[in-house]
């Protein structure tokens, strides 16, 4: 599991290109308590997708991230932002010194006992912790076909399963659903696939397999070179305010 969570810098490139950004809606909500100009973390922040959204609300963010490569990627895309190695157990933050921590695609990738215990020594009291993930809608019939060629992941079993957890010192986690589509070519498809860890860590046999059984299926679905499918997703947010 360790080393799927910090497999991604390999491929920043289809990170960027594959995965969705997060809806402005979501986002504003996540963070509806926190004012202009607060400061905000935002852990396994990646390539800095969900960095700019939340920047976009006119906070200070500051940036972590375990990968290097990720975090390249991100000062390239988001200028100015400050961005630090680190994980969601271990901060190289002040105690207090945020008004708010996010994190995107990422809980499930931790501690949650740890890491609401050292987010909350870096989140003041009063503060938030907010969480969000974009997910495929499965309840399309090739979408589900699409994720039992790719295999489902870590995220997307938490969410389904509604097993988003987190600890002291923060509170009850409060949830909100937003469903939306996304066009998206043949090549972002397949960027969107290769962006995912366990792709990032199969085999160079696998990855071909799981390729060509897209390709498969798009042909039947008459997905042609420069056309579009209209992706569903639903992002689910969760927010908590920390005692």
């Amino acid at each position: 599991m360790v080393e799927r969570a910090t497999s991604f810098g390999s491929e920043t490139g289809s990170y960027e290109k594959g995965r969705p950004e997060y809806p402005a809606e979501a986002v504003r909500w996540m963070l509806e308590a926190v004012p202009e100009g607060a400061a905000v973390v935002d852990i396994g922040a990646g390539t800095g997708k969900l960095t700019r959204a939340v920047r976009a609300l006119g906070t200070v963010v500051t940036a972590v991230d375990p990968d290097p490569q990720m975090l390249a990627t991100l000062r390239e895309k988001t200028p100015g932002t400050e961005a630090v190695v680190g994980t969601a157990e271990a901060l190289p933050l002040g105690d207090g010194s945020a008004d708010a921590a996010v994190l995107g695609q990422a809980w499930h990738w931790v501690d949650p006992a740890a890491a609401s215990a050292e987010i909350g020594r870096v989140v003041r009291p009063g503060g938030v912790l907010g969480l969000i993930w974009n997910v495929r809608d499965e309840r399309s019939d090739w979408v589900r076909r699409l994720t039992a060629i790719m295999h489902g992941s870590p995220a997307e079993e938490m969410v389904a399963s509604n097993a988003v957890r987190v600890a002291a010192p923060f509170g009850p986690l409060e949830q909100r659903r937003w469903e939306w589509t996304r066009e998206m070519t043949r090549a972002e498809l397949h960027a969107m696939a290769s962006s995912r860890s366990y792709l990032i860590t199969a085999s160079d046999e696998e990855r071909a397999r799981v390729a060509r059984g897209m390709d498969e299926l798009f042909d039947e679905l008459g997905l042609a070179d420069g056309g579009t499918l209209a992706m569903p997703y639903v992002t689910a947010a969760y927010r908590a305010t920390r005692d």
